[in-house]
């Protein structure tokens, strides 16, 4: 086995960074995981060393709660004689940014650009001229197409393909979470140089995801509470926190908008949160500061970004979160 990716399954930007890595390198497996899941996947990889010489890690933001675990990971990973690289563009304590160093992990990042428009212009001399395309992508779903290096990919595209395009994987991506078979597809196809609209069937999965989305826009009204910082809601429908969250960012008119949902199998919420230009915060950061403290964790970009808060903890850290935003 010459090469591992391991990228991010829930949006545009890490499964195309995969796809990216895959089509520039011997990637003999793509790993794909959530936020939830990253740890125990990195600890299986572990103990697969003898057969990896790469393992690229994509698109998979820390927080305080699991970034020692991680750093420790990677360091046994390279002293094993595995090459780690990780692309990310999340943010991340100077400590652990000094620990990766430290156990020679290559780090490619910056919180400037997406992880697909990195990997795709560190490895540009590699890849074919298409790749450029699902950098694109990865760029204008994550809400970072006008960032320096993006802006000047996205602009040799006709706006409206790209959109379609770029919009109808995000709904093939959101309606599979569940079939990981299906999600592996998506980058196989994708990193042969393919659009969405190759992928078999995609197109259909994506008007059928498209009809739920306008279903449920509806119900999510009714169940939104305003303070004075921050829009919050239930998250009931059938569909990802991530996308029900920018329904209830347009809708309130309000710089922050948060949706929750209950898993009961670790007695806690899972948050997606999301702020508009009008909030001056890094969101991420703030989230990871005192997810912690309450119990949980979190983290992510500026403007948008996830925790994991007990159950009991939810309505304090909404109140924390109202407060400390200043818009």
């Amino acid at each position: 086995m010459s090469g591992v990716c391991i990228s991010h399954k829930e949006d545009v930007d890490g499964i195309c960074s995969a796809a990216v890595v895959k089509a520039a390198f011997d990637i003999s497996k793509v790993i794909l995981v959530d936020y939830a899941n990253l740890i125990s996947r990195l600890e299986k990889t572990a103990a697969m060393l003898d057969n990896i010489e790469q393992l690229f890690i994509c698109d998979l933001g820390l927080s305080k709660k699991n970034e020692q675990k991680f750093a420790e990971l990677l360091d046994r990973i390279v002293s094993a004689g595995t090459e780690v690289i990780y692309i990310d563009h999340h943010d991340i304590s100077k400590e652990t940014l000094h620990t990766l160093k430290k156990a020679d992990v290559t780090l490619i990042r910056t919180i400037e650009e997406c992880t697909s428009m990195q990997a795709y212009t560190k490895y540009k001399k590699k890849l074919p001229e298409h790749a450029a395309f699902l950098a694109a992508m990865g760029a204008l779903t994550d809400y970072m197409e006008n960032k320096p290096l993006a802006s000047a990919i996205v602009s040799r595209f006709d706006r409206q393909f790209l959109m379609l395009e770029s919009t109808a994987l995000s709904y093939m991506i959101s309606a599979n979470q569940h079939d990981d078979a299906f999600l592996i597809k998506i980058v196989e196809t994708l990193s042969k140089m393919k659009y969405p609209h190759d992928i078999k069937g995609g197109f259909e999965i994506a008007e059928k995801f498209a009809k739920k989305v306008a279903n449920a826009v509806e119900s999510i009204q009714e169940s939104v509470v305003k303070l004075d910082n921050i829009a919050y809601a239930p998250s009931a429908v059938e569909l990802s926190s991530s996308m029900v969250v920018n329904f209830v960012l347009g809708s309130s008119g309000k710089p922050v908008a948060m949706v929750y949902k209950l898993k009961d199998d670790i007695k806690s919420y899972v948050l997606s949160i999301r702020a508009s230009a009008d909030c001056k915060v890094h969101l991420g950061r703030l989230t990871n500061e005192f997810a912690s403290e309450l119990g949980g964790s979190g983290g992510g970009h500026d403007r948008a970004c996830g925790a994991v808060i007990p159950k009991a903890n939810l309505q304090k850290f909404i109140e924390t979160l109202n407060k400390k935003i200043s818009c």
